[in-house]
């Protein structure tokens, strides 16, 4: 090092550096998450309207695609040839990436290190939410301009409504998760400057310390950290400039953790208002469960008649001219058991299961805000209700198993010369998934907050008590 002071600066840096994770770790990735949670919901929404409404095609292998990493997808020019094609893919790729990302990816302050903010950034700032107009000097954003105008044409008032409350929490979200991101860039940046003084500059003379000198010894201490240019400078003009003291001075300032402000006493929460809302969300399956069973009908249908023989049709004529019922049909299906990796097949009895689908959506269908059967849950106890919530939950989810199968099914069984009859239910079933995810979501936020309820009463901590 330069001298005693950068030594001490090292020292007061690294204690800096950890009570700025822990503020990051323990205030910041759950603001973090709700806003990329916001946003993922929001694109999705989107997203599934453009699909229902053709102004994209879907994407084929999109469901199939295996994510291990985040990667922002192709922002070049479009080839206006297969622009329809080039736009479906780009943004059933951002659907998948965004999915991974708040489903799945571990959002830890480590992980979150600065080759992955830029990906983040590339997946929020991928279409200009906030800038959202057909002049756009983005070909994804000039597109997606394009294709939102066309998707408020002729649509219900609902759909209107999803289509405005998304493009209102897009750009709000977009900056909540960047005005995090730069926390955390800012954090990662000190944090890497650090490891290289401790590593590489510790021992270097003023008259040594240049780019080609620590970048020959980098290079030996160092062989799979990213060599950023521009940090490394900063170190040389911090450690060895006349206004490096300055310059210090001025980063621990920006990183110090301001003092927690005492907390005022927290409103009291209405459990049971979290889940209502869950059954909300989960009762709003009925449409898609009533829009992908006209669509199976039909597919049940074309498959019916590749099969059919003259006298098989002649006898299907009879029993409806005699009002017989319909006789039961039996597909063989296939589906992955996610919790024990293996191919499972069930023999799936046709019209019990459609019945079955048809009550169950009458059943959501009272779930609706201000409903007779909403105010009949809200007299339950909290204890019943969850207990509903989560059969529910179970039901749907049991639901989307079978019909990612029949999709399946009844793509791979039809001659090709008449595959395109098949109706897709793509779209609806990521409609059915991204509600199950909500609801979950909000059943496991009513958990955590009952524990954390019931450790405050455990401590002799009062939190009022919960109203409704």
């Amino acid at each position: 090092m330069a001298d005693k002071d950068t030594a001490n600066y090292t020292d007061i840096l690294s204690q800096v550096l950890d009570a700025r994770k822990n503020w990051l770790e323990k205030s910041e990735l759950a603001t973090f998450k709700e806003a990329l949670r916001s946003f993922q919901s929001s694109f999705s929404s989107l997203y599934n309207i453009f699909l229902k409404k053709k102004l994209i095609n879907e994407d084929p292998y999109k469901q199939e695609a295996k994510i291990s990493e985040l990667e922002v997808p192709e922002t070049s020019s479009f080839n206006e040839a297969k622009r329809m094609e080039q736009i479906s893919i780009r943004l059933a790729n951002l659907d998948n990436q965004l999915d991974f990302l708040v489903n799945f990816y571990q959002l830890t302050v480590d992980s979150l290190n600065i080759e992955q903010i830029k990906k983040i950034i590339g997946l929020i700032r991928f279409i200009d939410w906030a800038n959202l107009t057909p002049d756009s000097q983005s070909p994804i954003t000039k597109a997606v301009a394009e294709i939102t105008s066309q998707s408020k044409s002729g649509v219900d008032q609902i759909t209107l409504s999803i289509i405005g409350e998304s493009l209102t929490r897009l750009p709000k979200a977009t900056s909540a998760v960047m005005g995090i991101l730069r926390e955390l860039t800012a954090y990662h940046k000190e944090n890497y400057k650090l490891n290289v003084r401790l590593t590489v500059t510790h021992d270097m003379a003023a008259g040594d310390a240049n780019l080609a000198n620590i970048r020959k010894k980098f290079s030996a201490v160092m062989p799979k950290t990213p060599f950023y240019h521009e940090l490394i400078e900063e170190i040389i003009k911090e450690d060895y400039s006349g206004d490096g003291q300055a310059m210090k001075d001025a980063i621990l300032k920006s990183l110090k953790v301001a003092a927690e402000k005492p907390k005022q006493a927290k409103a009291p929460v209405n459990f049971k208002n979290i889940l209502l809302d869950g059954m909300q969300v989960i009762g709003g399956t009925n449409t898609a469960l009533s829009e992908i069973g006209m669509k199976l009908d039909e597919n049940a249908e074309v498959f019916a008649n590749q099969k059919k023989s003259f006298f098989e049709k002649l006898r299907l004529l009879i029993r409806q001219m005699t009002n017989s019922e319909p006789e039961e049909v039996f597909y063989d299906l296939e589906y992955l058991d996610s919790t024990k990796g293996i191919t499972v097949k069930e023999q799936l009895a046709y019209r019990r299961f459609r019945e079955d689908m048809e009550k169950k959506s009458k059943i959501l269908i009272g779930f609706a805000r201000g409903s007779q059967a909403t105010a009949k849950l809200a007299s339950m106890t909290e204890e019943n209700i969850i207990v509903y919530l989560e059969r529910n939950i179970r039901d749907v989810q049991n639901f989307f198993k079978t019909l990612n199968a029949l999709d399946e099914f009844f793509k791979s069984k039809i001659p090709a010369t008449d595959r395109h009859k098949i109706k897709g239910i793509k779209p609806e079933l990521a409609t059915l998934k991204n509600s199950i995810i909500r609801a979950n979501q909000l059943k496991f936020e009513y958990t955590a907050q009952k524990e954390e309820e019931e450790q405050m009463k455990r401590l002799g901590i009062s939190t009022g008590e919960p109203t409704g």
